[in-house]
């Protein structure tokens, strides 16, 4: 692939508009150090340093769109509580609208805290509730889809299975993405993936593909026919299985398949690298990049981004540097 025309894709980010729906998350992380151990239990003692709040899940799909040059609208449910007053800050301070979030007062907003001490992290902690969102609230979302598609350029569904993403917002956005020919690219879980039907492309890791094709091993050949059955089974025009140290598969029509190799240079953490690669194939494909061309550039990104700690947003200037410097 030219990395000339590339980079001409990466331009147009910028005139990309990508509305994503699904579940969103606080990302509180304590760094710190450690030097000794408890006398209390045999764990360690972390001297905190300092705190931070990060967007995650969907909003970390956001996030990344707007890093790399896209316009942004954000639909989920956080709660009432102090985790939405954090995560409407953070919101505000990344420069994304809120004009899709609701509120819901019988669950909490989503919350991972992690500790981590010498970009090691110890443990982590979820505050949450991921039992499926009310019937009012599916049809508030709806309804906020049906107004933003006929702007949008692409349609992300973020699903971390806390509740958003039900059957029938599933099918109520897919139809309406059908209806205004806008490509839906699916970040998806394992226990619903009969929900993506008819989406334009999926983007499970290898386990989850295997899992989700209801298939046991870890060789290529599995990898192989997990990739094939999901792509007849949900009818997508694709679906890119993200590998780890090996890079990704991209399953098309007619039984082609395309083996991109990783280019991470260094991995220090793969929290929301998943996140990034739908941003960056959204973008990608809102700029009107041929499906593997698209998955290459979401590769790049993703080596961009596990090479940095916490949660992270990859910017266009890094992902062309990437390519540019490989």
């Amino acid at each position: 692939m030219k990395k000339d025309a590339l980079r001409a894709y990466i331009k147009k980010f910028k005139n990309g508009k990508v509305l994503v729906v699904g579940d969103l998350i606080l990302d509180h992380y304590i760094w710190g150090g450690v030097s000794r151990i408890s006398p209390e239990a045999p764990v360690p003692v972390v001297a905190v340093a300092s705190e931070t709040l990060q967007l995650g899940g969907a909003a970390n799909v956001s996030n990344n769109i707007k890093a790399l040059g896209g316009r942004v609208d954000l639909c989920g449910v956080v709660g009432t509580d102090e985790g939405s007053r954090q995560f409407f800050q953070v919101l505000e301070n990344q420069g994304i609208g809120r004009d899709g979030i609701l509120t819901d007062h019988a669950r909490p907003t989503t919350k991972k805290t992690r500790i981590v001490a010498h970009n090691q992290q110890l443990v982590r902690f979820d505050l949450e509730r991921c039992e499926a969102i009310s019937g009012a609230l599916e049809a508030r979302i709806t309804r906020y889809v049906a107004a933003c598609i006929r702007s949008a350029s692409a349609l992300v569904v973020s699903d971390y299975a806390k509740g958003v993403v039900t059957p029938r917002v599933m099918t109520d956005v897919i139809a309406l993405a059908h209806r205004h020919n806008v490509p839906v690219i699916v970040d998806p879980k394992v226990a619903h993936i009969s929900r993506y039907k008819g989406a334009t492309i999926i983007t499970p890791n290898h386990l989850e593909a295997v899992q989700a094709a209801g298939l046991h091993g870890e060789d290529e050949a599995t990898l192989l026919e997990a990739g094939r059955q999901l792509y007849q089974r949900l009818g997508c025009q694709a679906v890119l299985i993200t590998r780890g140290e090996r890079g990704m598969s991209l399953f098309e029509d007619r039984g082609r398949v395309a083996h991109i190799p990783t280019v991470a240079r260094q991995v220090f953490d793969v929290t929301g690298a998943g996140d990034t690669v739908v941003a960056a194939l959204a973008l990608a494909l809102a700029a009107g990049a041929p499906m593997r061309q698209a998955a290459i550039l979401a590769n790049y990104a993703a080596g961009v981004v596990v090479g940095m700690v916490g949660t992270a947003a990859v910017t266009a200037a890094q992902l062309e540097e990437a390519f540019l410097h490989e």
